[in-house]
C-alpha cells in the first residue's frame, strides 16, 4: 500500500536542507530587519523537525548543509544570509568610519535641483551663487557636474522660482 502524503517524508538532501535554511533566513531578514534567532544548525531543527522526523541523520544533514554554506556570522554571532564575509568587512569599515565622521543624515527628504549651463559659465556661476546672499538659505550644497549644477536642496519650489526669476530677468 502507498505511503499517504500528509505523512512526513524520509531525511532532505543536504542541498535541500540549504535551501531551506536560506529561506528561513532570508524570512527572517524580511521580518525583523536582521537575523536575531540563529546561530548554530542547531537552531534551525524545530523547523526540521516540523517538516521531517526528527533523527540523528537529519540532524547531521542540517549540520552539514550549515557548514556547506559557509555562512558568515554577525558580532553576535548570528549568521548572516545576505552578505559575504569581504561585505561584512567593507560594511564595519563604513560604519567605523561613519561613526569617527560623526555622519548623520539632516533630512531625508532633501530634494535635487539640476540647472543645465554651458560647460563654460559653470565655476564661474559656482562661485557666484556660493557667495550670494539670496540664495543662501536655499539649498545645503551644491555640486558642480559636468553640464552644470546640482543643488541639494530642503526648499526646492522656492529655489526653482528663485532661478526662473533670475533667468526671465
Amino acid at each position: 500500500m502507498p505511503e499517504l502524503n500528509n505523512q512526513k517524508s524520509k531525511n532532505p538532501s543536504r542541498k535541500s536542507c540549504e535551501k531551506i535554511i536560506e529561506r528561513i533566513l532570508m524570512t527572517e531578514i524580511l521580518e525583523k530587519g536582521k537575523n536575531q534567532q540563529f546561530k548554530t544548525a542547531a537552531d534551525f531543527m524545530p523547523f526540521f523537525e516540523s517538516l521531517y522526523p526528527a533523527s540523528p541523520s537529519l540532524n547531521k544533514q542540517v549540520q552539514r548543509a550549515v557548514v556547506q554554506m559557509g555562512l558568515p556570522k554577525d558580532r553576535n554571532g548570528f549568521f548572516i544570509i545576505n552578505k559575504t564575509e569581504a561585505q561584512i568587512e567593507e560594511d564595519e569599515e563604513i560604519s567605523h568610519m561613519l561613526s569617527r565622521g560623526n555622519a548623520s543624515i539632516l533630512n531625508p527628504e532633501t530634494e535635487t535641483l539640476f540647472l543645465k549651463l554651458n560647460p563654460d559659465a559653470i565655476d564661474y556661476l559656482f562661485d557666484l551663487i556660493h557667495s550670494s546672499e539670496s540664495f543662501k538659505d536655499l539649498y545645503l550644497t551644491m555640486i558642480k557636474s559636468s553640464d552644470g549644477i546640482i543643488f541639494l536642496t530642503e526648499s526646492k519650489a522656492r529655489l526653482n522660482v528663485l532661478i526662473q526669476s533670475l533667468i526671465e530677468a
